[in-house]
């Protein structure tokens, strides 16, 4: 079911590696100017827009965009026991290891009247996107939510689209995961037109400063259309596991972790990185055996199929390394007889899980680390959605005259140089 293909011998470069690795096709392009109709129509109809275009696509409409408070107390009331649990369980660690991430202010004395202060400052309002299409994700409530209350951000309203099974509104562990994080500006919307709702602003839901959450291709090219307009996270394309092993791996559980990332998407990656021709082996026949009977098979069968997805046996873990950076893939597990020598050279990854008791599945619900990453290899230059994603740096200058007159010579010379006369009038004045 997965491609084995071996490497050992070649030379890895960036075509080797992309003809037998390519990412799966996903043109955000030609779906931005699919969206671009809808965002244009919400921005100038409103609420009513979106109500009628989610009709369209969801086959319901709500009987209003914004859920009633008591829907959310409801949905928490009625949740079942141990998914409460576990959801409380995931808040607490998330909140932990998203409070530690948020950066100290500091001041700088750079001279006698002379200082500059580095000042963290949350964004004002913060929209905050659930998918609810091919599966449900309470777990992205809390992976969006935490780090933007860590931040500080005062205004935070989730959307995720309307179900059809539940009159409207949108999925109840989604309402229920909203009531636990104290959220109670939800709205019954999704695709395209939730994403312009949130950038424009409609009657009742005023715009935000920034968008975040994963969503499918239509989700991700709304997000495009709106940068600039709005920030945004990033845009998430399908999701992608590496698994990095030697000999010491356990065959059936690195199939498993595989497996369980090819549930999310028909076009999600599984890679294997290994120096072991046996484990390869190994792992083939173990998701041969896995798979039959899976809830999801059939999407399972088709991910894995894929040619984003393979088994690439390398000559030796040192090029198994180069290849899993070069990849740079979203989720990187390490399984080797020394994960701490093999993980002190990994760069490129949106999270890391070392060793055979942390695996991906770990980290999408309950780690406290987020789950929100960086895809497509992306994670070469970005990371995941974080606490100071919610923050921006605004720097404070504080000089008096005794640290201006000090640097007065050098900056009328500067601006002199750059033809900006009147820069250095705006310094020589004061002391004329």
């Amino acid at each position: 079911m997965l491609t084995i293909t071996d490497l050992r011998g070649t030379e890895i470069t960036a075509e080797v590696l992309e003809s037998v690795l390519p990412r799966a096709e996903v043109d955000v392009t030609a779906a931005v100017e699919t969206v671009r109709p809808l965002l244009e129509r919400v921005r100038a109809e409103g609420a009513s827009a979106v109500l009628e275009i989610g009709e369209g696509f969801d086959g319901v409409r709500p009987t209003s965009l914004r859920v009633a408070p008591e829907k959310l107390q409801r949905a928490l009331d009625e949740l079942n026991p141990d998914v409460r649990a576990a959801l409380e369980e995931s808040i607490r660690r998330a909140r932990l290891v998203h409070a530690a991430q948020r950066p100290a202010d500091s001041t700088v004395e750079l001279g006698e009247g002379a200082v500059v202060e580095n000042h963290w400052v949350p964004v004002g309002r913060v929209g905050l996107y659930v998918p609810g299409g091919r599966a449900v994700y309470p777990s992205s409530v809390v992976m969006n939510v935490v780090p933007a209350q860590a931040a500080g951000v005062s205004s935070l309203a989730v959307t995720s689209p309307p179900q059809r099974d539940h009159h409207g509104d949108p999925h109840p562990v989604v309402l229920a995961a909203c009531a636990l994080l104290g959220v109670d500006e939800v709205y019954a919307a999704g695709g395209a037109q939730a994403i312009a709702m949130l950038a424009y602003g409609v009657e009742g839901c005023p715009g935000v400063d920034i968008i975040t959450g994963p969503g499918n291709v239509y989700v991700a090219a709304a997000k495009r259309a709106v940068l600039g307009t709005v920030g945004i996270d990033a845009e998430a394309g399908p999701s992608e596991i590496a698994v990095l092993a030697d000999d010491s791996a356990n065959p059936a559980w690195v199939a498993a972790d595989l497996i369980s990332q090819s549930e999310h998407d028909p076009m999600a990656a599984s890679v294997l990185i290994t120096n072991s021709a046996e484990l390869a082996d190994q792992v083939v026949a173990e998701i041969e055996a896995q798979v039959p009977g899976a809830t999801l098979e059939q999407q399972i069968r088709q991910a894995l199929t894929g040619p984003q997805s393979r088994v690439l046996i390398v000559d030796d873990l040192d090029t198994g390394i180069a290849v899993a950076n070069a990849y740079a893939s979203e989720h990187l597990e390490i399984h080797t007889h020394d994960n701490e020598a093999v993980l002190a050279n990994i760069s490129n990854a949106g999270a890391v899980f070392v060793g055979p008791y942390s695996p991906v599945p770990l980290g999408d619900y309950s780690s406290g680390s987020n789950h929100v990453l960086p895809t497509s290899g992306s994670a070469r230059f970005s990371s995941g959605l974080n606490t100071v994603s919610f923050l921006r740096l605004q720097q404070r200058i504080r000089y008096q005259e005794t640290g201006l007159k000090e640097l007065q010579r050098g900056i009328v010379a500067l601006a002199h140089s750059e033809g900006l006369h009147a820069h250095g009038d705006a310094i020589d004045i004061r002391f004329d």
